[in-house]
């Protein structure tokens, strides 16, 4: 199944390279769990830090049944770093909702 992916860009110029490795990414979330209805990555140029340069920012936004997944990795100088950084988080929050899911993880009883 592919999975609906709408990628903005904001700040930076479009490339089709840079998509594609969004899309790659993004297609290897899919491994980790099936069930996703749609994904959003956004990566914006935020404003130039003083002593730092250019900062990077990406935020990805997972719709699952039953739920939405949040990921924002700011501030990193190397474009190919943040995306990597936030699309490992983004892999560690679907495992950890897909062990719920299945019932791995134990619930505890409301009192």
């Amino acid at each position: 199944m592919q999975i609906p992916l709408q990628i903005s860009l904001r700040g930076l110029s479009h490339s089709e390279v840079l998509q594609e490795a969004i899309r790659q990414e993004a297609h290897k979330l899919e491994h980790y769990y099936p069930h996703i209805m749609s994904c959003r990555v956004v990566l914006e140029l935020a404003a130039r830090h003083q002593r730092k340069g250019k900062q990077y920012a990406v935020r990805i936004d997972l719709k699952v049944p039953g739920g939405e997944l949040a990921v924002t990795h700011e501030h990193d100088e190397d474009l190919q770093v943040a995306l990597r950084g936030a699309f490992d988080a983004a892999r560690r929050k679907l495992e950890d909702y897909a062990r719920v899911q299945r019932g791995d993880v134990k619930q505890h009883a409301p009192r």
